[in-house]
């Protein structure tokens, strides 16, 4: 029985050209039908490019198009809440970057328009389709560490270090810049994934480098979105979890997971600071024993690699997605999973206001 192909439109041509295209295009369920670029002549330079039929100008004239049937967004967050519930309210099924929206209003907005139109929603949460994250959640699952004692997250890597780099979007808070959203969005989704639900935390977020040059006059203009963030966790078992996150760490350590458990140890991390999903590895001691580097099972492993290393666990993203609008029903990490992030988000940016703990609701 041959499987109907999807027609995939993809808006966003930032790190939707880098990741996403060539990530639909790979897989065997997906074809990109369509592209959108407010400027004419650049959308239709990357629909040739990639062999793409059409490019849009407009988000009325691409959801109008009879071939799109399900559209991915991968534009800067302060675009997605309008967009994303322009591709809902046209009953198109929808792939979507993080952070999921501005605040948690606007996710919740978009969760309710996803079930009232039916249609299958995925967000790219894609540490959970990393083999070695895979990994360490089975060891997780089967008690490898006992109890849990304490969870570490250092994520700390140098691509906004210099102070140089130009003015944009990711340097205002308003509109979804800042490290909370690039890497705290994740970091929320993955521990909720492999340890539970949190009772509260705190939040202090850093800016380090206040001012940086319009890239058009060389003017400095003020930065006020995060560029490092230290958060404490506390996960509702008890388990303390603590976190930290810069993306102006020259020569940083990269991304690592420490759990320690009354049993035993895990440790997963990357030192490599260019592609942040290639170089994981995984570590492991029962008993006091030292750390030793644990294989990943076969079954775990991509069964292709590109020299982007985010392209593959996408590709398993959209597998995903595909397996849910055919079974018409979304499963993790879905808009819920999405609500849940933007919500540890809002609450972080309130502690970090309030100068103390907050509490996180258990029912959303």
């Amino acid at each position: 029985m041959v499987e109907a192909t999807i027609g995939v439109a993809v808006v966003g041509t930032g790190f939707g050209q880098k990741v996403h295209i060539p990530g639909l295009q790979a897989h065997h369920r997906t074809e990109v039908v369509a592209v959108y670029h407010r400027d004419g002549e650049k959308g239709r330079a990357i629909a040739q490019a990639h062999d793409i039929p059409h490019a849009c100008t407009t988000l009325e004239d691409l959801l109008a198009l009879p071939e799109v049937q399900a559209v991915s967004i991968a534009t800067p967050p302060f675009l997605h809440f309008d967009q994303a519930r322009d591709v809902l309210t046209a009953g198109k099924h929808l792939l979507l970057e993080k952070p999921t929206a501005l605040t948690l209003d606007e996710a919740r907005a978009l969760a309710d328009l996803a079930e009232r139109n039916r249609v299958a929603v995925t967000m790219d949460f894609e540490f959970r389709f990393v083999p070695a994250w895979q990994r360490l959640a089975d060891l997780l699952q089967e008690g490898y560490v006992g109890q849990p004692r304490l969870v570490k997250v250092d994520w700390l890597v140098p691509g906004r270090a210099d102070a140089s780099r130009p003015w944009n979007w990711y340097a205002r808070k308003d509109q979804g810049g800042g490290a909370l959203g690039a890497f705290a969005s994740h970091t929320f989704d993955y521990i909720a994934w492999l340890f539970g639900s949190v009772r509260r935390l705190s939040a202090q977020l850093y800016t380090a480098i206040p001012q940086r040059p319009d890239p058009a006059t060389g003017e400095l203009k003020p930065v006020d979105a995060d560029d490092t963030c230290s958060l404490q966790l506390e996960l509702t078992n008890g388990t303390p979890c603590q976190i930290t996150i810069s993306s102006v760490a020259y020569a940083g350590r990269g991304h690592w997971l420490e759990v320690y458990g009354d049993r035993g140890t895990l440790v997963l991390g990357s030192d490599n600071l260019s592609d942040y999903v290639h170089g994981f590895k995984l570590y492991g001691s029962q008993n006091g024993a030292p750390l030793a580097e644990l294989p990943i099972p076969e079954r775990l492993a991509f069964p292709k690699t590109y020299p982007d290393g985010r392209i593959a666990p996408f590709v398993r993203v959209v597998d995903h997605w595909v397996e849910g609008i055919a079974r018409g029903r979304s499963t993790a990490p879905s808009i819920v999973e999405g609500v849940h992030s933007q919500l540890m988000m809002d609450l972080a940016y309130q502690s970090n206001t309030l100068s103390r703990w907050v509490d996180v609701p258990q029912e959303m």
